[in-house]
């Protein structure tokens, strides 16, 4: 009993520590995604209920560009002519994604990465966790 009981221990724990991106997973970041949450510096935590905009992210051999989407309840978007077009780049076993437009340039260590989910950490210290975007889907 106290040999399954610790082995669920190890497994809850490692499960729950952010787990390191792997390059293979990094077409994960292609699609559609909501932000959830953010959590400042001092540890406070913004969540995020339904969101307007979206981000869609195209990604192809380390380059790639984002852009905010306004979904419409037709299951088509609304978009702006602003692109933030990045590249990625490994270093000491992180990712960082590399921004610039024509007004600035900023980078984001990518924490954590799978199918659902991903969160980046800005240059401030804050910390951004992403949903994939789910369309809200109204019978007809």
């Amino acid at each position: 009993m106290r040999r399954i009981l610790s082995l669920l221990l190890v497994l809850m724990l490692w499960g729950c520590n952010d787990s390191s991106v792997n390059e293979d997973d990094l077409h994960y970041l292609n699609g559609y995604w909501e932000i959830s949450e953010v959590e400042f510096p001092d540890g406070s935590i913004k969540e995020y209920g339904l969101n307007t905009n979206i981000d869609f992210i195209h990604l192809k051999k380390n380059e790639g560009y984002r852009k905010k989407m306004k979904p419409k309840f037709d299951g088509t978007y609304d978009t702006s002519k602003d692109v933030e077009r990045f590249s990625i780049a490994q270093s000491n076993e992180r990712f960082t994604l590399y921004y610039e437009s024509e007004f600035s340039e900023w980078e984001e260590k990518l924490v954590r990465l799978d199918s659902l989910t991903f969160s980046v950490i800005n240059q401030e210290g804050v910390t951004y966790r992403y949903k994939r975007f789910e369309p809200i889907k109204i019978p007809q």
